[in-house]
């Protein structure tokens, strides 16, 4: 009875392993209904260890355009070289383009769809982890940014199509807009992380050479009235010649 129970537990548990364990794809039904791509930007920032690779991948379609910037916020470890190395790969594997610097930005336009890969690899630093700051995502300019859409506008007079027309400008404008916030953001939270290391380096070394002053003064005030000791003079202990 019990090696039929452990058997069975082993079905269930390779079957949940497997529904666990299966990539994650846009959802595609019929020749109507549409690729589920989820997000179209992120923002966020991730340690890197040292020496290691982070990678992430962002859903898109053909006729956009995608960006992805990113910036070394600080340094945690012995070492503080900031330069990190990004990548840019198409759904094939095939790269796209490359950066190594503090700061950087790779663009392009989606020539096909499908999920595009991004990494980040901290290669320059074997004994310090490093902060990066990540903005990246994908819009759509003219009549492809919503496929829903072309249907409807059939159904739609003069008057509405100007308005929506219009109200898409806006948005663009916005999302540009949100874009250069974020970079914005990014070398804020660059800059204080620099103010915060020099106040911190600031603090600990007038600390130090506060120590060594004061130490400095008891070891010379403890010379200075060792010159001036004068040993006493007894019958039985006399100071020689």
């Amino acid at each position: 009875m019990f090696p039929l129970l452990f058997g069975a537990g082993l079905v269930v548990l390779n079957l949940v392993t497997s529904a666990r364990s299966q990539k994650t794809e846009p959802l595609s039904g019929s020749g109507d209904q549409l690729l589920f791509d989820g997000a179209d930007r992120s923002d966020f920032a991730i340690m890197i260890t040292p020496g290691g690779t982070e990678c992430f991948w962002q859903f898109a379609r053909q006729t956009g355009y995608f960006y992805f910037s990113y910036e070394v916020q600080r340094t945690v470890g012995m070492s503080h070289d900031r330069h990190i190395a990004a990548t840019a790969h198409t759904p094939q594997g095939f790269l796209i383009d490359s950066s190594q610097n503090v700061r950087g930005q790779i663009n392009f336009s989606t020539k096909e769809t499908g999920f595009y890969q991004l990494c980040l690899k901290n290669q320059q630093n074997h004994f310090g982890s490093v902060q990066v700051y990540l903005n990246f995502g994908v819009f759509y300019e003219g009549p492809e940014m919503d496929h829903k859409q072309k249907n409807e506008r059939k159904r739609l007079n003069d008057t509405l199509d100007a308005i929506e027309e219009s109200t898409r400008k806006v948005q663009n404008n916005i999302f540009h807009m949100w874009r250069y916030y974020n970079f914005a953001r990014m070398r804020k939270m660059a800059d204080f992380f620099l103010l915060q290391s020099n106040y911190n380096y600031v603090n600990w070394w007038s600390t130090a050479q506060s120590l060594v002053i004061v130490l400095s003064g008891i070891l010379q005030l403890y010379f200075l009235k060792r010159l001036f000791n004068v040993p006493k003079t007894t019958d039985t202990k006399k100071p020689r010649c």
